[in-house]
């Protein structure tokens, strides 16, 4: 019996996820807070989520460059695995709990610390859900816009702040925002869309002070894509004891886009509270966990993978200056730059010419933002950016 109610208590939370704000329980309705502010800015407001915008893309792609994916993974060793697994698919995927100790033996962390989930929108979906009933979410203008989104729908303000003139995260503009209404600071470091990064120790002094006060939410998708990782994450401020939640992905680096893979790092008492709003384990498939066990760390393949991005990017970069753009120097695997035409009438020119990208309206200015891919896919990028920029 206990399991049968433990795989409706599972359907249940998918449930909830997956339904709109009505189908809640009466316990967790959106509370509206008064006074909303007004709509977001044009950045946050105007933006197409990465699949809205594969939606859009032609269905024949000769370079698919719009969702920030790792074109080069995942790993043989990932394949493999995931091969071996699938003769005992019929199984519960109970090995979680392999690559929850594994993250936690490499990291110093406790089991307890980590939440596993199918990538890390369900993560943001549990703390939209949990955070946006209680007050304002405070965010960048424009950074990711996944979890603010889903806060909007519990009645959350959501208060965007402008990026700094070298458009990264405006730290000290953010801190100034925190009143008695805020119920969650979130931090997408390096940042989606521009590919800039923080100074870590200013981050981590950020993270120290306004924890005591709010929560901060760290989003740590392309981390992986920095010199030093480890160093550069706020994983050390969850140990320390700070009000601090760390979301992470294999769907980058690590090539799991498809497969779906992810885990939040928190305070013991904030996971179990997330995890009322998530599926939780149970929602990765057996040969998902199998193959993360088998990447995570994989020094070898990881150094292949940047290697590669690094020459595509460079390419990237040299297009850009030789056809006259400047672009905003990026510390992940994608690219933003400012057009000098309508940004959806890019799109659609590129998309004619089978390459998929993305644009961005912010500072009266449009943008592209393009993902990086293999070498093919960048020449396939270039010979359609000269014949329409």
């Amino acid at each position: 019996m206990a399991s049968i109610m433990n795989r409706r208590s599972w359907l249940k939370s998918g449930a909830l996820l997956a339904g709109s704000v009505s189908l809640l329980p009466t316990g967790l309705q959106a509370r509206p807070i008064a006074p909303l502010v007004p709509a977001a800015p044009l950045g946050l407001a105007n933006a197409l989520s990465d699949e809205e915008a594969l939606r859009a893309a032609p269905v024949q792609l000769r370079a698919r460059l719009s969702a920030n994916e790792n074109p080069f993974g995942p790993s043989e060793q990932a394949k493999q695995a995931i091969t071996e697994s699938l003769t005992s698919c019929y199984q519960y995927p109970m090995q979680a709990r392999d690559l929850i100790q594994k993250i936690a033996d490499y990291e110093g962390l406790k089991p307890e610390n980590i939440m596993l989930d199918a990538g890390s929108s369900p993560m943001l979906l549990a703390a939209a859900v949990h955070f946006g009933q209680r007050g304002a979410i405070i965010t960048g203008d424009p950074s990711y816009a996944d979890l603010p989104r889903k806060a909007e729908k519990f009645k959350a303000p959501i208060v965007a702040v402008p990026l700094t003139a070298d458009y990264k995260l405006d730290l000290d503009a953010m801190e100034k925002k925190l009143d008695s209404r805020t119920a969650l600071v979130y931090i997408c470091n390096p940042n989606n869309p521009t590919g800039t990064v923080l100074d870590t120790a200013k981050l981590k002094a950020f993270a120290a002070r306004v924890s005591k006060k709010t929560p901060v939410f760290v989003d740590e998708a392309y981390i992986d894509y920095l010199p030093d990782p480890r160093d550069s994450s706020l994983l050390e401020a969850v140990k320390q004891g700070q009000n601090v939640l760390v979301a992470r992905t294999f769907s980058k680096l690590y090539g799991f886009a498809g497969l779906r893979v992810g885990y939040l790092v928190a305070q013991p008492e904030m996971i179990k509270t997330l995890s009322q709003y998530a599926v939780g384990p149970m929602s990765i498939s057996a040969p998902a966990i199998r193959a993360a066990v088998v990447s995570y760390q994989d020094q070898a393949f990881t150094q292949d993978v940047l290697k590669k991005t690094l020459a595509s990017k460079q390419f990237l970069y040299d297009v850009l200056k030789r056809e006259g753009y400047e672009y905003i120097p990026s510390s992940a695997n994608f690219v933003m730059f400012p057009l000098k035409m309508d940004g959806k009438r890019f799109v659609e020119e590129m998309g004619k010419r089978g390459v998929s990208i993305r644009n961005w309206e912010f500072n009266n200015q449009h943008w592209c933002r393009v993902s990086i891919g293999r070498m093919d896919e960048m020449q396939a990028f270039a010979e359609a950016f000269t014949q329409v920029s």
